[in-house]
């Protein structure tokens, strides 16, 4: 099977995004750089308002109930997104999909990325790879690449913080 990693690479910077709203545009900008993407021109705050409500309408993708309500706000999102795929070597790195309309101010951009991005993670590795991080105190968004599909928590951090807590408590009850 084939996993297409432009929805893993979209996925990832959309739960960076989310996990820590950018602060300005010139830190929205350099953080869209630093995860690959082109910028034709500055980031402006109409960038910064659309990148908002992008990522809002995604965590509500993100803390859907079930797949049905997922698909359903993502399919909202995909369909204010809406542009053919064409084939583009914009960069000079190579010919690639797009899968957004050529010279997109950024947070229109952003949205088409992050939707069909989502689409496409999704699809490809199953509905329920993206949450929140099982610790109840940890809000952190995370898409899950794993192998089996089995992740639970942002970070190994997470993880050993919450395995010594079932210990503990577990230590409490046998006494």
């Amino acid at each position: 099977m084939h996993l297409n990693p432009y929805g893993e690479d979209a996925v990832n910077l959309a739960a960076d995004l989310a996990n820590r709203r950018p602060a300005d545009t010139e830190d929205l900008a350099e953080r869209c750089r630093s995860a690959g993407l082109v910028l034709d021109r500055p980031a402006s705050p109409e960038d910064l308002a659309d990148t908002v409500e992008a990522l809002d309408a995604w965590e509500k993708v993100v803390d859907a109930s079930d797949e049905h309500e997922r698909a359903g706000l993502l399919n909202a999102m995909l369909a204010s997104a809406a542009a053919y795929p064409r084939m583009t070597n914009h960069a000079g790195s190579g010919w690639h999909v797009h899968y957004r309309d050529d010279r997109q101010p950024l947070g229109k951009l952003l949205l088409s990325l992050i939707s069909v991005g989502t689409a496409l993670h999704l699809t490809g590795r199953g509905m329920q790879r993206l949450r929140r991080c099982a610790v109840t105190e940890c809000t952190t968004i995370f898409a899950d690449t794993s192998r089996t599909g089995r992740r639970r928590y942002c970070s190994q951090r997470c993880a050993n913080r919450d395995a010594v807590r079932r210990h503990r408590a577990a230590r409490t009850a046998a006494s």
